[in-house]
Order: structure tokens, then C-alpha cells, then sequence
């Protein structure tokens, strides 16, 4: 039966972005108890969220029943503190997703265009279709970025350029000099979105601070997110950082009381404490190489990574993907991004990475 209600062509054309799977869903399709499953689908930290943030969480309970802060006053004074910016240039988010979502919405429209990378996250070209824009897709370097391809991109029309660094899904990672360096390029009248998702997981060879940057290009946003590295995927809780004028459009756009309660005091007592981010990315650091070691025993290519993920090729993915689920082992099959040969998997326990490596080498017999 067909729907009388209307809809732009642009709305009815989107494909709906696909998560990966929860748990609950493959208890439901196999009836594999969730204890016996492995979720390493969709770059969580297996830590979980630190002690602050768990103590933080139960002081604020009573709280849930009000609307939270509407302008985010108490976190957007942490960030102002931890990064050395002005609150007038915080836009808070519903995860990074929505600050991505608010800066296609305030700065695109039917007339303008959007250039994003092949094999990058897939908001970017869905952000653009929804507002209506015009998505320039520009052909990947190794399958990542190619930031002088994307320079050459750039249309008369165009008003915002999303990159991502670390990249998802593949992992690659640009040198902070090579982004600064684009941006030196970049018209004055166009918005770059530099995705920093994945920032807290750089090791010192490769951190940089992009942050230092604002004040010499007002057209930089910079969006990052407490559902990785922080921990706190299902309070939904990201921020952008950008100049004033930026930020006060992004705002306009922004959905009221956009962050609960319990995430913004989570996300408050979990941005100071660096020893719980120092621990997650040791733990990563470690998984990967775990990770790394049991598919060169495989024989399996993967793609080098700067995140807390690896993305590794497997042939009949769809088909392996099946066989771990099997397993109750959950990883991400990127397909919809163009890569059908290859799955994502993130970095787990030592545990949980080594019942993947036994599952994928079962899967690949």
C-alpha cells in the first residue's frame, strides 16, 4: 500500500543509515544468549564509561524527571576550560552526528553542494541528500582522504566540505600539517568540518591540535564526540567547536534540551579525566597489535588504522559476516560504503579479540 502523504524526491531517494546490529536483535534472530555474545560492531570503548562518570550518573538520577539545561552552561564551561576556547564557541550536540547534521542544515540548501570523500562516514552524503544539496564525492587515495582531489572539487556552489580524521570506516589517518595545508586552500566562504571522532586514539607521532587553529580560519568546525574514547555511546553526547558566527547558525538549527541530563554531567566528569582516556587508548594500542598479529597469521590484508577499529578484507564478506553471527561474534559489514569484500571490526578486550580471531578463522575454513 502506498503512502497518499508526499514527500520531497531528495527524502524518499535516502538509503536509511545502517547501524550495527545491537545484541538484543541477534538474541532475538538466533536465540544465542547475549552473554555468550561479542559485540565488536560499532567502535565502543569495552571499558565502558569511567568511575566519574558512572558516580556522576547516580548523583543526577533524581534530575531525570526535568528538562535539562538548554544551553549546556556547566559542560560548555569544562570544554571552554580543557581546550583554551570561549563558550561562544561550543555548540553542543546529540552525539557528533547531530553537529554534522546542524552544519548541513545551517549552511546547505538545494542550491549548494557538499564534497565529501568516497569511503568516509556515511552522515556526510546522507546530512547533504536531506537538506537537499547536491553530494560531490571525490574518488579515495588509498582508501581515504585525497585532500588535493578534494581541493580541485570544490564548485562555485559549494558551502561545506566534511572530512574525517581518523577516518571511518577504513581507519586512515591525514597528518595534521597535510590538513592545515587544505585548509590554507579552501575558499574563505567554505565550511570544513573536520571530524575528529577518533582523536583521542592518536598516538603522539600523530596528534595535533586542530583547535589551535580557529582563530586563523574562521571556517573551520570541529566536531568530536564522548562515544568513543570517552565511553559514553549511549548517552548520545558530542560538541563542535568553531567561530562565534559559526556556532551561533549551528544553534539556530539546533534542537532544544538536544542533550539529556545524565549526558551532560557524564560528559562533564568524564572530559578531565585523563587517566581513563590514557587507559582506553593503551588498551586500544594493544588490541590493535593483537588484532594485527592474528590476521597476518590469517593471511588477511587490512587497511592501517589510527582509530580504535580495523578494517580487514575477507573476500564473500556478507557470507563470513554469517557464519560469525553464528558465533555470536558481531562485527560491521561495510558494503554500503562501497567495500563489499571487507568487514570492520573493533577493538575489544584481549578476550573479546581473541573469540573474534578464533570465530573469523572458523568463518574462513
Amino acid at each position: 500500500m502506498s503512502s497518499p502523504v508526499q514527500a520531497p524526491a531528495n527524502v524518499r531517494a535516502i538509503a536509511p543509515y545502517q547501524p550495527g546490529k545491537p545484541i538484543s536483535e541477534l538474541v532475538r534472530e538466533l536465540g544465542i544468549p547475549a552473554g555468550n555474545i561479542v559485540k565488536l560492531a560499532s567502535n565502543e570503548n569495552p571499558l565502558g564509561m569511567s568511575i566519574a562518570a558512572r558516580d556522576a550518573v547516580r548523583r543526577c538520577l533524581g534530575d531525570v524527571p526535568r528538562y535539562p539545561d538548554g544551553n549546556g552552561f556547566a559542560l560548555k564551561q569544562a570544554l571552554s576550560r580543557r581546550f583554551g576556547v570561549d563558550a561562544s564557541q561550543i555548540v553542543l550536540g546529540n552525539g557528533s552526528n547531530d553537529v554534522l547534521d546542524m552544519a548541513a542544515r545551517a549552511f546547505l540548501n538545494g542550491e549548494t553542494s557538499a564534497v565529501f570523500s568516497r569511503y568516509a562516514f556515511a552522515v556526510y552524503p546522507l546530512a547533504t541528500q536531506t537538506v537537499g544539496a547536491r553530494g560531490i564525492e571525490v574518488p579515495a587515495r588509498d582508501f581515504g582522504h585525497d585532500l588535493k582531489a578534494m581541493a580541485r572539487a570544490i564548485q562555485p556552489d559549494t558551502r561545506v566540505i566534511f572530512i574525517a580524521n581518523p577516518n571511518n570506516p577504513t581507519g586512515t589517518f591525514l597528518p595534521g600539517a597535510a590538513v592545515r595545508e587544505f585548509l590554507m586552500e579552501v575558499p574563505g566562504d567554505v565550511l570544513v568540518v573536520l571530524d575528529e571522532a577518533y582523536t583521542e586514539y592518536l598516538g603522539p607521532a600523530d596528534a595535533y591540535d586542530a583547535i589551535s587553529w580557529l582563530d586563523e580560519f574562521p571556517n573551520l568546525l570541529i566536531s568530536r564526540t564522548f562515544s568513543k574514547a570517552y565511553g559514553l555511546a549511549g548517552l548520545r553526547v558530542g560538541y563542535g567547536l568553531g567561530h562565534p558566527e559559526v556556532i551561533d547558525l549551528l544553534n539556530r538549527v539546533r534542537q532544544p534540551f538536544n542533550v539529556s541530563v545524565l549526558g551532560l554531567v557524564a560528559a562533564e566528569a568524564s572530559l578531565d579525566d585523563l587517566e581513563f582516556i590514557a587507559k582506553s587508548a593503551e588498551l586500544n594500542r594493544r588490541g590493535m597489535a593483537q588484532i594485527l598479529a592474528g590476521l597476518a597469521e590469517l593471511g588477511l590484508e587490512s587497511i592501517p588504522s589510527a582509530g580504535n577499529f580495523v578494517t580487514l578484507r575477507v573476500g564473500n564478506a556478507a557470507a563470513v559476516n554469517s557464519r560469525l553471527l553464528r558465533q555470536g561474534v558481531i562485527v560491521r559489514p561495510i558494503a554500503g560504503y562501497g567495500l563489499p569484500d571487507w568487514l570492520r571490526v573493533s577493538i575489544g578486550l584481549p578476550e573479546e579479540n581473541t573469540r573474534f580471531l578464533a570465530a573469523l578463522r572458523s568463518a574462513l575454513d
